[in-house]
């Protein structure tokens, strides 16, 4: 019977160190940890399956919050019924005491934490929904305020005009052309859109 640790961040940049302070008491090696640096938004989680894969009956996996294991109310269910019922692992929720499987095994006992992962499953995802519904009416009403997004479009060279004037003629094959303007070939129609566009007013 083992011991493991998982813990979970949104995204590369953030840092995971919190949940691992939380667990430094159980004092486990490097292997019995796993972290990955990704959405909760479903479990297709590298170290996520690879720990799964080692988990065997009466092993304990330790999680410093529901969140962390996921935001997506049936995946979370989901899991937890295969992890606890099937593979027969037990689950501590570091910052519920009442989601810790290894006590209170009785029907009330059980009856207690279901209810308690049901509830805190539907606050993950919830929590999850409202984060995404606030960056949407962020990024929109940046928008609206004309910030724009993503890199800034890439500006022709000063002899855009005669490289065009080459290429028109049949000077100047296409590929040579984007080559010496370092544009892809989408790239360089839209800029000629513009220039032509700037030519007539």
């Amino acid at each position: 019977m083992k011991i493991y640790a998982y813990c979970r961040v949104s995204d590369v940049s953030q840092k995971e160190d919190r949940q691992l302070d939380a667990i430094a008491d159980l004092n486990l090696p490097q292997s019995q940890i796993f972290v990955d640096k990704q959405s909760g938004k479903d479990f297709q989680r590298p170290s996520w399956l690879a720990m799964v894969k080692k988990l065997r009956q009466g092993d304990t996996l330790h999680i410093h919050s529901i969140d962390r294991l996921g935001r997506n109310y049936d995946e979370i269910q989901k899991w937890w019924r295969i992890l606890t019922k099937e593979k027969g692992v037990d689950i501590v929720v570091r910052d519920m005491p009442l989601l810790d499987t290894r006590r209170d095994k009785d029907l009330l006992g059980t009856l207690i934490s279901d209810l308690v992962l049901n509830l805190f499953s539907y606050v993950a995802q919830k929590e999850r929904e409202t984060i995404r519904t606030r960056q949407a009416e962020g990024i929109a009403s940046a928008k609206a305020r004309g910030i724009r997004f993503g890199r800034p479009p890439k500006k022709p060279p000063e002899n855009f005009a005669d490289l065009v004037k080459q290429w028109e003629r049949g000077k100047l094959p296409l590929p040579e052309l984007l080559e010496q303007l370092g544009f892809k070939k989408t790239t360089f129609y839209a800029r000629l859109r513009e220039f032509r566009r700037g030519k007539k007013k």
